[in-house]
């Protein structure tokens, strides 16, 4: 979906395919035939940005045959289907039963994470529009916060600045220009907004941003405004955000609530919770840590990284911080110029749901994405921009 912003630029709004995983090229050709195209029909809309996500084997699929990719370009054209950025932060086995730290690896201390995100970054120049000469992938935030020493912190800026080059590369061969963001989660090296300005800056190039993810901003408790002016003052570029809630639990000190909770620990993602009772943050690697005794003050909010679709919060006593989303918004392209001109919404989690939440089959999910892309097109639209064709 494409936005006219009153500064005549355009914003891109996208769901990411994320949600469909598929570890093959076939899988992907699937994923537009069997959820896209239906998600896009159910909008009424000709056209409809995917943020699309390639594991390893399809990436290296389309990478070795030139023709597979003009293949997938043109499945995508006949399905009224577009892509403009690319989610690079998952590299293999998004759909296993568990991944919970899996999702980490390889990290940007091994080269493998360098040879797919060049992969994808290739990709991406040939699956753009013809009328769009920019695109945009997201990765992970460095690596997971254990075992990463000064070693793998200079391995990893290495292979920054040489992704960098390859983009400057890439643009003058091709004339589409890429960008590529880390995004901050709970956890990880990168844990904040503010934890991504020291490792850019010492990088340096306009190629290597952020990607702020809304739900990871509020799991950390991070302030919209201040996160976003800390990041523009420091020089450092969003490169595109993803649109997604948290859970937030107000009085997590109530064994209702503490039950509510409980319905959303489950085994095949990690749900990072925190809590902000002072001036420090708290946290745990994940929700069942959280419940447990006294793991976590519970004399303040909880929120925990679980991606709760956008137009649906939780039933009382939970809520969602989509009021976070909203604020960011707003301060992402409610300005006179925007922040960003990559919007993706991505929640992952409808099958990892409490199971009287979870869609009951393609028909269902379908109506679900795109009542959260409705939601994202209002809030949009609310703040002056304009719908395109």
């Amino acid at each position: 979906m494409r936005f006219r912003h009153p500064d005549g630029s355009t914003v891109h709004l996208a769901y990411c395919t994320n949600v469909h995983p598929a570890e093959t090229l076939d899988g992907v050709l699937a994923q537009l035939r069997d959820h896209c195209e239906p998600v896009r029909r159910r909008l009424g809309r000709d056209r409809l940005g995917i943020g699309l996500w390639l594991a390893k084997d399809a990436a290296r699929a389309l990478v070795t045959d030139p023709s597979a990719l003009r293949g997938l370009r043109a499945e995508l054209d006949r399905r009224g289907l577009e892509v403009v950025t690319l989610n690079g932060f998952p590299y293999e086995g998004f759909g296993a039963q568990e991944v919970k730290y899996r999702v980490y690896k390889p990290d940007w201390a091994d080269l493998e994470r360098l040879e797919y995100t060049t992969s994808l970054a290739r990709l991406l120049t040939g699956l753009l529009p013809d009328d769009v000469s920019e695109g945009t992938i997201s990765t992970l935030p460095l690596a997971w916060r254990t075992a990463y020493d000064d070693a793998r912190a200079e391995r990893a800026r290495t292979a920054l600045t040489t992704l960098a080059e390859r983009l400057d590369a890439l643009a003058e061969l091709t004339g589409r220009s890429l960008r590529v963001g880390l995004e901050p989660e709970p956890g990880c090296v990168v844990e904040t907004t503010a934890d991504a300005i020291a490792p850019l800056t010492a990088i340096g190039h306009e190629r290597i941003g952020v990607c702020v993810d809304t739900c990871h901003l509020a799991t950390s408790f991070e302030d919209p405004h201040s996160a976003l002016d800390a990041l523009t003052h420091a020089g450092v570029r969003v490169v595109k955000s993803q649109l997604s809630a948290a859970l937030h639990a107000e009085h997590p000190h109530l064994p209702g609530v503490r039950e509510a909770l409980g319905a959303f620990d489950e085994p095949r993602f990690l749900h990072q919770t925190r809590a902000y009772p002072s001036s420090e943050l708290k946290g745990t690697d994940d929700l069942g840590e959280a419940l447990k005794g006294d793991a976590l003050p519970d004399t303040s909010p909880w929120r925990s990284h679980f991606h709760v679709p956008l137009h649906a919060a939780p039933a009382a006593p939970l809520t969602s911080t989509l009021p976070v989303l909203r604020t960011a918004l707003t301060r992402l392209v409610g300005g006179p110029r925007p922040l960003t001109h990559h919007l993706e919404v991505e929640t992952y989690t409808w099958q990892a749901l409490p199971p009287e939440l979870r869609p009951r089959g393609r028909s269902q999910l379908a109506d679900g994405i795109a009542a959260e892309l409705t939601l994202a097109r209002d809030l949009l639209t609310d703040l002056g921009l304009k719908e395109l064709p």
